[in-house]
């Protein structure tokens, strides 16, 4: 009974997300700027092109700007990052991005850990996960729950529920989205 709650709920939500999409997209430009690296401590391998950082944390990549305690980094053969980074108990990890286009639009989420696929253009955030779009500093859509998937080229969001019925039992609702609706003209 539960398990189909959570599909239909899922199912319910895909659609939902589908309307979620932005017009705009990540800044192009993001994808082939350098990753710049702050923390506390860092160990570079260079053999096997990984990076580790422990402490207070700030990644910067263009307009791509993620926060946590600690991070792992993994560089592959082509030169694209695979970013692994977890919030401290007291604080949580963050990303926030700049949309491409005519407004201050971006995005902005949160979570326990946060998944970054430089190569394919994917953000999870993970743990109490939350994701908002903004313009001009005002929140039009917001989803929250347990795992969110944003894939950046397609603009499709999926939330994914906890894998194990007594995570279901502690966590917030499974998902959630409140959707503001599309303006019919530009913004200026």
């Amino acid at each position: 009974m539960l398990k189909t709650i959570v599909n239909l709920s899922l199912i319910a939500l895909s659609i939902c997300c589908t309307c979620f999409s932005p017009l705009s997209k990540a800044e192009k430009a993001d994808r082939d700027k350098a990753l710049v690296l702050n923390a506390d401590a860092v160990s570079i391998d260079d053999v096997e092109q990984r990076y580790i950082l422990k402490g207070e944390i700030l990644l910067v990549k263009g307009s791509i700007v993620i926060t946590g305690e600690n991070a792992d980094i993994q560089i592959d053969p082509e030169g694209y990052q695979a970013i692994h980074i977890k919030g401290a108990p007291e604080r949580v990890a963050s990303i926030r991005e700049r949309r491409e286009g005519p407004a201050e639009e971006f995005m902005q989420g949160r979570g326990k850990e946060i998944l970054y696929d430089n190569k394919n253009e994917v953000f999870t955030l993970i743990g109490e996960a939350n994701f908002k779009r903004l313009l001009n500093m005002q929140t039009l859509d917001t989803l929250s729950g347990w795992k969110i998937q944003y894939d950046d080229q397609k603009q499709r969001y999926l939330v994914i529920p906890p894998t194990t019925d007594s995570a279901l039992l502690n966590s917030p609702p499974l998902a959630r989205a409140i959707l503001m609706p599309r303006r019919k003209t530009p913004i200026k």
